[in-house]
């Protein structure tokens, strides 16, 4: 009797045991998971924290560890007219860039999922192609394509705003192209059918019925392709006019003559304009569906 009732507890006891190591185990593999994702965000913000940090040194060569902290490189990039000027041109140029590509690229990738024509493949290869072509080829392309076309059309498109405009546009098209198109692949294409065959037209279905949908890929699409027309140097350097210069460009020009954290400051202010743009969005769009 006395070996039968110690059995029980002996197997209850090792039973308690082992849930116990568990325990242990358990805590320290998630810690280790956490500790090596704060590790790998830590080295992918590490430039951006760096620009930042740099951005408030007092002394105008960089030296570590600085003598102080100031914010008058602030104040000197904001009194500087070649940032202010090339921020809002790059505002304005960015915004109509997003707001073309984003209406071209969604009819492109309406017609690219919902169509069968001849050329389908060939034409979203090309439309495409800005993503794989290095920056500055497409530039210098772009450029030489404008010359033999004032040559053709007996005007002015080098310099001016609506040729950046065109060819920041086609620039942003992949991006919406690209977002859009794997939205439409998770699209049940039966809800539109059924739509049309509810009586709704095809443009009552797209704008009741498809483009809702689709509106958190066309939100994520409009914001990248502002950011990306925004952040452009390679192809916007040889389209713009004499006079008149983006804040890539004003940044760059910058540099030639000066290596203090100016441009660390602008480059600050940048960072953190594109964050509060980005959250804002998310406000309303949950950019995490798309991306």
């Amino acid at each position: 009797m006395t070996q039968t009732s110690m059995e029980p507890s002996g197997v209850a006891g090792h039973g308690l045991r082992r849930p116990t190591g568990g325990a242990r185990r358990v805590p320290i593999a998630k810690w280790a998971v956490r500790a090596g994702v704060t590790l790998i965000y830590l080295f992918m913000l590490s430039p951006l924290i760096f620009v930042v940090w740099l951005s408030f040194f007092k002394d105008a060569i960089i030296t570590f560890p600085p003598s102080g902290y100031t914010v008058s490189w602030y104040l000197n990039a904001w009194r500087n007219a070649a940032f202010a000027d090339g921020f809002l041109l790059s505002l304005q140029l960015a915004a109509c860039a997003a707001i073309g590509g984003v209406i071209l690229g969604v009819a492109a990738s309406l017609a690219l999922a919902r169509y069968r024509f001849p050329g389908r493949r060939t034409l979203g290869n090309v439309l495409l192609l800005p993503l794989v072509v290095p920056g500055i080829v497409a530039g210098i392309a772009t450029y030489l394509f404008y010359l033999r076309a004032e040559n053709t059309l007996d005007m002015d498109i080098v310099g001016t705003f609506g040729g950046l405009v065109i060819a920041h546009v086609c620039l942003t098209i992949p991006w919406t192209m690209r977002l859009v198109g794997a939205s439409l692949a998770q699209i049940d294409g039966t809800i539109e059918e059924a739509a049309r065959n509810l009586g709704a037209g095809p443009w009552r279905t797209l704008w009741r019925v498809t483009l809702p949908m689709l509106r958190p890929a066309v939100v994520a699409a409009g914001l990248f392709s502002f950011i990306v027309s925004f952040e452009n140097l390679e192809l916007t350097l040889p389209l713009v006019g004499p006079g008149k210069t983006t804040l890539p460009i004003a940044i760059m020009q910058y540099l030639e003559f000066n290596l203090d954290p100016t441009i660390a400051a602008v480059s600050a202010a940048q960072i953190v304009l594109l964050g509060i743009v980005m959250l804002i969005t998310d406000r309303f769009v949950k950019l995490s569906q798309v991306i």
